[in-house]
């Protein structure tokens, strides 16, 4: 294997080191663009597979559907914390070994959560499988250091595209295998699949060490002091950032209320029909590339103002969808386009913004964004039981409200491109 160094280049706009090969390049060549694609997409999966699963789990395991939301919200919370916790590492630690360790991590936690015998025990092994799911991340930074500035919207674009293809699939294939094999029949398949793309990654991606030496890396308490202060020290990242996150907190929230829903007496469906409803989501990962390449071309702002346009109108539309089919398959196509134009215009933004950092700045992003997932998840649980569709629609609608605001105070900014 070879050892690429992050050291500086004369590549414009801030590239180091791998940072100057394009998606062509043996840097980041196709084949390995798409097998990253592919372990991004498998290492988020395990975090939506309990999506069209709630009631089938809630009977297995003797609680309700409402407590069984609360995996989702676990999921949610463990993959912001290993967003802020472990993907820093990736400025100041060998990229390839963290990716791969996290990825084996995760394929082991999806096996407990196959054989939890309640649920406590279930949203501990959801919430340690999501923290190592971290790795997504760390491989959208490796990916992102390796492109060139003229092609970094398109390979951020590709791996986002195969991040929310992975959640897509998680939600369809769930549902089907377990009607087949029962509720832990999924977790165990994305076990051994992760595992095995676990061990492709470890020999096909190359090394990838700090430019800085070993005195000069910061240690672990500086390192998270310093993602963390990013915040105060770049105001278009909290910006970004708290955009990214309220528009997370409606479409996790959308998605409950989804699974409660269409599980429920309204429309009584199986879990293989609720998960085949997940395909609708196909919409996102289209968009996402869309957008990477957009954003390639000098267009993010108006990329941004379509995702918070789109996700104002979901939620005009969900608001009346309760017993209206039609509804919640317009109302879903418009979030998910939303979230999708947000996110991937968010990052591109970001990506450019520190260079030298761009791991902390992606993990600190990452982290508010999912954590607004989680808050989002378990507030809509919470606001069903009181209120049902309702109250996951006031839920929703504020959210997108506060995107709105949030996308006009950076309009008026000068953020990057």
């Amino acid at each position: 294997m070879t050892t690429s160094r992050d050291t500086p280049s004369a590549a414009p706009g801030g590239a180091t080191g791998p940072a100057a090969s394009g998606p062509g390049t043996p840097g980041v060549g196709r084949g390995l663009l798409f097998l990253m694609s592919v372990a991004t997409g498998l290492a988020v999966a395990g975090n939506y597979l309990a999506h069209p699963l709630l009631e089938r789990v809630s009977g297995a395991l003797g609680t309700t559907p409402a407590a069984a939301a609360l995996i989702v919200t676990a999921a949610q919370a463990g993959y912001g914390a290993g967003l802020l916790l472990v993907v820093p590492l990736a400025d100041i630690v060998e990229r390839r070994r963290l990716a791969v360790g996290l990825l084996a991590a995760a394929a082991v936690g999806l096996a407990a959560s196959a054989a939890a015998p309640s649920l406590p025990v279930l949203l501990a092994t959801t919430v340690a499988t999501a923290f190592a799911s971290a790795a997504a991340q760390v491989l959208v930074g490796t990916g992102a250091g390796m492109a060139a500035p003229v092609d970094r919207g398109r390979v951020v674009g590709a791996m986002m595209s195969g991040l929310l293809t992975g959640v897509l699939l998680a939600r369809v294939v769930s549902g089907a295998l377990a009607e087949v094999g029962g509720w832990t029949a999924p977790y165990w398949t994305a076990a051994v699949l992760l595992a095995a793309v676990a061990a492709a990654l470890r020999l096909a991606m190359p090394r990838s060490v700090p430019a800085e030496p070993d005195h000069g890396r910061p240690g672990y308490p500086a390192l998270l002091a310093s993602t963390v202060g990013l915040l105060a020290r770049e105001p278009v990242l909290g910006v970004r950032a708290s955009m990214a996150a309220l528009s997370s907190a409606g479409y996790m929230g959308m998605w409950t209320g989804l699974a409660l829903l269409l599980g429920g007496p309204a429309y009584g469906w199986s879990t293989s029909a609720i998960g085949l409803f997940g395909l609708l989501a196909a919409a996102g990962p289209v968009a996402t590339q869309v957008a990477g390449r957009l954003a390639d071309g000098g267009h993010v702002r108006a990329v941004t103002a379509a995702g918070a346009a789109a996700i104002a109108a979901a939620w005009a539309v969900l608001s009346g969808a309760a017993e209206a089919l039609p509804l919640l398959v317009a109302g879903l196509l418009l979030a998910d386009v939303g979230q999708a134009l947000v996110l991937n215009s968010s990052q591109n933004v970001l990506f450019a913004l520190r260079p030298d950092v761009r791991n902390r700045v992606n993990s600190i992003f990452m982290t508010v964004f999912f954590g607004g997932g989680a808050l989002g998840a378990g507030v809509a649980g919470s606001l069903w039981g009181a209120w049902g569709w309702n109250g996951v629609v006031a839920l929703g609608a504020t959210a997108a409200l506060g995107v709105v605001v949030l996308w006009a105070v950076d309009r008026r900014r000068r953020t990057p491109r």
